[in-house]
């Protein structure tokens, strides 16, 4: 996928195996694009390698259709069994490949997504060749309870100062999206807000819409 296509996703979707539980992923997939998710993230912590795999190939066949990026949360190898486009990984993970084997690790993957909480962090990243980052938790979140929120300053920095692509996440909900494109944020991922909507697709179009980007 090209990086112009990635430049293009504004609101990034997740099927996080913590919210979806016993629910098709497919189908919450398929519902997540309907309403205007551009690319999704498999977020599989408590699975096998296995279950990721299979998760992740279900996400990959509901988002064909619509041309949209499915990325593995941490799993480069359930990534590339799964025919997805790419792999998030966060700072621990990032970390702990050898940079002289990153470009091997990471030769099958199309989109390299990196997280982080700072902007020494944030420009790490770029430097070292990440397709885009995710910056947060700008709010505390339920999602990641331990994590400690960074607010809209790390936004705004990141806004300033990084090129590539970057994700708002944490917290964020129809509430305070607002505040969040005011610090200078134009793409947002979005996890409980709308897995825990009773009408995930609505919600995905009233944030997509909030983007300023109607479908």
């Amino acid at each position: 996928m090209s990086t112009a296509r990635l430049a293009q996703c504004r609101l990034y979707g997740f099927i996080d195996t913590m919210y979806v539980k016993d629910l098709d992923p497919g189908e919450v997939a398929r519902d997540l694009l309907a309403g205007g998710v551009d690319i999704l993230q498999v977020r599989a912590k408590e699975s096998t390698h296995a279950e990721r795999v299979d998760i992740g190939r279900k996400v990959v066949s509901a988002a064909f259709p619509y041309h949209a990026p499915v990325i593995i949360d941490d799993d480069i190898e359930a990534a590339f069994e799964s025919g997805a486009d790419g792999v998030h990984l966060g700072q621990e993970d990032w970390a702990a490949i050898p940079r002289e084997q990153r470009t091997d690790r990471l030769a099958n993957m199309r989109i390299v997504g990196i997280s982080t909480h700072s902007i020494e962090q944030a420009l790490a990243a770029e430097r070292d060749g990440a397709s885009y980052i995710g910056v947060g938790p700008v709010f505390p979140t339920a999602t990641k309870p331990a994590a400690r929120s960074v607010g809209t300053n790390l936004v705004r920095q990141v806004a300033a100062q990084v090129k590539i692509p970057f994700f708002a996440i944490g917290g964020i909900t129809l509430d305070n999206i607002g505040q969040v494109l005011e610090a200078g944020a134009t793409r947002v991922a979005v996890v409980s807000a709308i897995l825990r909507a009773l009408d995930t697709t609505e919600t995905s179009a009233e944030f997509k819409k909030r983007l300023g980007i109607v479908k």
